[in-house]
C-alpha cells in the first residue's frame, strides 16, 4: 500500500527494469507456490506420473511468445545439480545456484519449457520481481532516521496502527501523486483563500511540500506518518500570501469537522505579519480553540532568526504558549546527533509575553519534498528542483510537519491522549543539543523514544489553571486573570514547572529562570504607537518560506541522502 512498486505485469515477458529493493524497516515478501505436487497434474501435459510442475502463467505465455527469454527458477527434487543436468542442451543460461532450496535461477527461451515438461521432479516458476509488502515505507533521506520517525512506520510483521487525520493549513495540495497514494489518503480540499490568483490544487507548491514531509508515502520519499489521512485547507494565493481571517476560518473548519474527519493534528507552516500579545491575537485565540478541543497544533518558529543571538518568536501562531512551536535543525552529514545544529536563520527566544520558544527542534534544512511541476515555487527556484515533482528547500516550514507526523503516530497508539500529553511526550524525550542549549528548545525530536512514553508530563500545567468555560460552553484562556497573576508574581512560572522531569534538558532553566517578568509590558496600551488597523494584510507573506533558499546569499549544498549500496540494500538506521 505505501511501498507501491508500480506495474510489474510485463516484467517477466518484457525487458522490464531491475528496481532497487530497500528493506529498511521490515521484511520483504515473496510469493512461493504451496502444494505444488497437488497441482502437478493440471500443470503437466503428460497426464500420467509426471511430477513436474510449471506455473500455468509460464505455459500460457510460452504458447503465445515461444521465442521470449524468461527468467525462471527451476527446483528439483534431486537438488541443484539435477536441475542443471535436466536443462543441459536447452541453451539455458544458469544465473545463480540456489542450493538452499535445490534449485537454479536460469534464463531460458519460453519454447524450451515444452521439453522440461517431460522431465520428472521439477518445479518451474517465474523469477519474479520482489515487491515491498503493503506496509513498508522507506526514504533515501536521512532525516526520518535521525529524528526517529521511521520507527513509527511499522513493518509487515508489526504494522503501525492507522494514524489520525492531519490538517495542513497552507496553499493546498496536489493530491494525485504517489506521495499520497494518488489521492487515496487526501480528503477533499477546502478552499478558503480570499486572495488571488489562486490556482486549483496547489498553485504555490508549499502545501504539497509540507504535506509530503508530514505524511508522504512515495517510495524513497516517506514522510513522518505515511498512513495518516491529510486534510488540505487552502488559505494562500499562488504567491504564498494569505489573510488572517482566512487562516482563522481554517481553524473554524477544523473545529467543526474534528470528530467527523478524525482530525487530531493541525500544521501551520506560516506566521502572521503582525505582532501581538498572545492573549489578544485573534489567530492565537483560534489555535487555542483547537488545542482545548483536542487538536494538537504545530507551528513553525519562523525563519527570521540571526546567528548572533535570540531573535524572539514574536508572531502568531508560533508565539502561543499552548501550541508546539518547532525550530529548524541542520542534521549535518551523518545519522548521529553529534554534528546536528540549529539552522542560523531559525527563530528562537522569548515571545512578547516571556515564553521561551521553540519548544523543540526537528530537521528542516536541505529537505526534499513534493512540489507540483507547475507551481510558482518550481518556476521561482528551478535550481532547487532535484527530480520531476521534487525540490530541495529549507525552513522551519518543513520542521513543523516532521513533528506533526510524529504527533500523529503517537496519537495512533494513544488515541485518548490530549494535546498536552503529546507535547509532554515529545519534549520529555527530546535529545539535547549541547552546542545550542536554548535555541533548539529542550532539544531535537526523538520520535522513537517518544513512542515508548506511557505517562507523559504536562508542560502546560501552569497555563491550564487559567482555562475557563465561556458563555457558549467552550474552553477559553482567561487572559485577564493570567496577566494579573504574572504582574503580581514574577516567579509564577518557576512553581508551575517544578514537577516536570525533562530528560535531557532543564526546561525550567531554558524557559523561565531568566524571564524578567517585571520588565515586560502586559498592557495592550504598550502597542499604542503601532497602528495595526491600517496594516496591509494582503502584503503580509504568511508562508514560512523566507529561508527556503537557506539564509540570504547562502548557496545550498547537497541534501543528506541515505546511501544505497550496489546490491540495493540500505544501511541500517542509527541507534536512537
Amino acid at each position: 500500500m505505501w511501498g507501491r512498486s508500480g506495474r510489474r505485469a510485463n516484467a517477466l515477458w518484457g525487458r522490464g527494469g531491475r528496481g532497487l529493493v530497500l528493506g529498511i524497516v521490515a521484511a520483504l515478501t515473496i510469493a512461493v507456490p504451496l502444494g505444488a505436487t497437488a497441482s502437478s497434474k493440471s500443470a503437466s501435459s503428460s497426464g500420467g506420473n509426471n511430477t513436474t510442475f510449471i506455473a500455468p502463467g509460464l505455459l500460457a505465455g510460452a504458447e503465445k511468445n515461444p521465442g521470449q527469454k524468461l527468467h525462471v527458477i527451476i527446483q528439483s527434487s534431486g537438488g541443484a545439480a539435477d536441475a542443471k543436468a535436466k536443462i543441459k542442451g536447452l541453451g539455458a543460461d544458469v544465473r545463480k545456484n540456489l542450493d538452499l532450496i535445490g534449485a537454479v535461477a536460469v534464463d531460458i527461451t519460453a519454447g524450451k519449457l515444452d521439453s522440461l515438461r517431460k522431465q520428472d521432479g521439477l518445479t518451474i516458476t517465474a523469477d519474479a520481481p520482489i515487491k515491498l509488502s503493503g506496509t513498508i515505507n522507506y526514504s533515501t533521506q536521512m532525516w526520518p532516521y535521525v529524528s526517529g520517525v521511521a520507527v513509527g512506520w511499522g513493518s509487515s510483521l508489526s504494522p503501525a496502527p492507522s494514524a489520525p487525520t492531519i490538517a495542513i493549513v497552507d496553499s493546498g495540495i496536489d493530491a494525485n501523486r504517489a506521495d499520497f497514494d494518488n489521492g487515496a489518503r487526501v480528503l477533499p480540499q477546502v478552499n478558503l483563500a480570499s486572495l488571488t490568483p489562486n490556482s486549483p490544487g496547489d498553485g504555490r507548491g508549499h502545501g504539497t511540500f509540507v504535506a509530503s514531509i508530514a505524511a508522504g508515502s512515495a517510495p524513497g520519499h516517506a514522510g513522518a506518518a505515511p498512513s495518516a489521512r491529510v486534510l488540505p485547507i487552502d488559505v494562500m494565493d499562488d504567491t504564498g500570501k494569505a489573510l488572517t481571517s482566512d487562516v482563522i476560518a481554517a481553524c473554524a473548519y477544523i473545529l467543526q469537522n474534528e470528530s467527523a474527519l478524525n482530525i487530531r493534528v493541525a500544521n501551520f507552516s506560516l506566521h502572521s505579519g503582525a505582532r501581538n500579545h498572545f492573549y489578544n491575537d485573534p489567530l492565537d485565540r483560534a489555535v487555542e480553540k483547537l488545542w482545548f478541543s483536542g487538536v494538537f497544533v504545530v507551528a513553525a518558529a519562523g525563519n527570521y532568526g540571526v546567528p548572533t543571538g535570540p531573535s524572539g518568536v514574536l508572531n502568531a501562531p508560533g508565539n502561543d504558549p499552548f501550541v508546539m512551536t518547532v525550530g529548524a535543525l541542520d542534521i549535518g552529514s551523518s545519522y548521529y546527533r553529534y554534528d546536528d545544529s540549529i539552522a542560523p536563520w531559525s527563530a528562537w527566544g522569548y515571545t512578547e509575553d516571556g515564553f521561551s520558544k521553540p519548544e523543540i527542534s526537528a530537521p528542516g534544512r536541505y529537505m526534499i519534498g513534493g512540489v507540483p511541476t507547475s507551481a510558482t515555487l518550481t518556476s521561482e527556484r528551478p535550481d532547487h528542483v532535484v527530480a520531476s515533482g521534487y525540490m530541495q528547500l529549507s525552513g522551519t516550514s518543513f520542521s513543523a510537519p516532521v513533528v506533526a507526523g510524529a504527533a500523529a503516530e503517537l496519537l495512533a497508539r494513544h488515541p485518548s491522549w490530549t494535546p498536552d500529553q503529546v507535547k509532554g511526550a515529545l519534549m520529555l524525550t527530546a535529545s539535547a543539543i549541547p552546542s545550542h542549549p536554548r535555541s533548539g528548545g529542550v532539544g531535537e525530536l526523538n520520535a522513537a523514544r517518544a513512542l515508548g512514553v506511557t505517562a507523559p508530563p504536562n508542560p502546560n500545567a501552569g497555563l491550564n489553571a487559567f482555562r475557563v468555560t465561556d458563555s457558549l460552553g467552550g474552553v477559553v484562556f482567561n487572559a485577564a486573570s493570567w496577566v494579573d497573576t504574572v504582574k503580581s508574581n514574577a516567579s509564577w512560572a518557576d512553581a508551575s514547572w517544578g514537577d516536570a522531569s525533562w530528560a535531557d534538558a532543564s526546561w525550567a532553566d531554558a524557559s523561565w529562570a531568566t524571564a524578567s517578568w517585571g520588565d515586560l509590558s502586559f498592557s495592550v496600551a504598550s502597542w499604542g504607537d503601532a497602528s495595526w488597523g491600517d496594516a496591509s494584510w494582503a502584503d503580509a507573506s504568511w508562508a514560512d518560506t523566507s529561508s527556503e533558499d537557506g539564509v540570504e546569499g547562502e548557496t545550498l549544498g547537497p541534501a543528506p541522502l541515505m546511501g544505497v549500496d550496489t546490491a540495493g540494500t540500505a544501511p541500517s538506521p542509527p541507534p536512537n
